[in-house]
Formats: C-alpha cells, sequence, structure tokens
C-alpha cells in the first residue's frame, strides 16, 4: 500500500524528535573522583577490598545513607581482611576493627559494599566487621567498643544518622539474613551509650 506524504512528514517528524530527544539525553554522571588510599575515616589503615566485593556509587548522592550495620567475623582481624581481598568471596564490609580498637577500611563509604546479604540495606548502610565470635563473649574488648562507637559516631554525623536501634542494627536484624551477628554477647546499650558519648565529644 503506497505510503501517504502526510504519513511520511508525520513519521519523519516522530524520527527527528526521538533523535533529538536521544541526543539531548544526559550523559551519565561521572562518578566522584577517587585517590588510592583515601579514607573516610581518620587514622585507619586502607586494606582494599577486591572489586568483586563492592561496586561503585556516589552515596549519598546516589542512595541515602541512614543505617550502620555491625557484624562479627567469627575470626580474625588479618583473615578478615583476606577474605576481603578474595574476588571469589563475594563480600566485604567498609571497615574491620580490631580487638585492641585498630581500625581498617576496606570499601570507600561513597561505595556500595556487599555486606548484609540484602541489596537495600547494602545501598543504605555502612558496615562495621570486629574481630571475635559470636559466641564468645570475651571477642568484644573495652578497646573495640570505644573504637568501634567512634567510628560509628562519626558515620552517623556525616550521615545525620540518629543514634538509635532503629539505625544502627545487628547483621541478624537485616532483612533475609540467616546471620545471627553480633550474636547474645553483644551489648547493645552499652555501645549505644558510647556511640551517643563519642557524638557528644
Amino acid at each position: 500500500m503506497a505510503t501517504s506524504r502526510r504519513g511520511l512528514l508525520i513519521g519523519g517528524a516522530v524520527v527527528t524528535l526521538g533523535t533529538i530527544g536521544y541526543l539531548n539525553r544526559p550523559l551519565a554522571r561521572p562518578h566522584k573522583p577517587r585517590k588510592a588510599g583515601e579514607l573516610d575515616y581518620a587514622g585507619a589503615q586502607w586494606v582494599a577490598a577486591d572489586p568483586a566485593n563492592w561496586r561503585m556509587a556516589d552515596r549519598p548522592d546516589d542512595y541515602a545513607v541512614d543505617r550502620v550495620v555491625i557484624h562479627v567475623v567469627q575470626g580474625g582481624f588479618t583473615s578478615a581482611l583476606k577474605a576481603f581481598q578474595d574476588p571469589g568471596h563475594r563480600a566485604a564490609a567498609h571497615y574491620v576493627v580490631r580487638k585492641d580498637g585498630h581500625i581498617a577500611q576496606t570499601v570507600r563509604e561513597l561505595d556500595v559494599a556487599f555486606h548484609s546479604g540484602n541489596r537495600k540495606y547494602n545501598e543504605r548502610s555502612v558496615g562495621i566487621e570486629h574481630e571475635g565470635f559470636v559466641e564468645e563473649a570475651a571477642s568484644f574488648t573495652d578497646a573495640m567498643y570505644a573504637s568501634s562507637a567512634r567510628l560509628t559516631a562519626a558515620i552517623c554525623a556525616r550521615y545525620r544518622i540518629p543514634v538509635d536501634r532503629t539505625h544502627i542494627v545487628g547483621h541478624v536484624e537485616v532483612p533475609g539474613t540467616d546471620h545471627t551477628d553480633p550474636g547474645p554477647h553483644w551489648d547493645w546499650a552499652r555501645y549505644i551509650a558510647l556511640v551517643g558519648t563519642a557524638g557528644r565529644a
């Protein structure tokens, strides 16, 4: 069937407008510049996680950060760092806290670490691992509590996260998780009080 001149004109206009729209579509926004070894928490040790264990983002522009998730390694500080450097592990937290209070950062807070087993929680939270075992109360030292609380207070201040048990949660509380950390020996009342005190200092 022959195409009318009017049909050609309308069709041509649609194609032209579509092309203009495509050409005027904004380009993907480049990620914020990164510097090798740059830290979000002063005094931490930078130990980069493998890129397979996190994905690049520009938080809080891409995703609002409104949670801190507390984890326990079920092992040692060094073993956690090695796991996060293994591309086959498919998980990493932003920070790892040692029993003596030393902190390593493995993923920038800008980026989404695969730490909670829940995509939306990963996007909205900062994950902090702690050396030790959920079944051992002795894993959680005074130095660890104090150092971790200062870190969490700094994160809460940076993203205006309320210091409470709704916004500072255990891995066990993440929807869909099969993890139990930080476990029954983690002293939540003490920890939240320490975070509050550090935030007012």
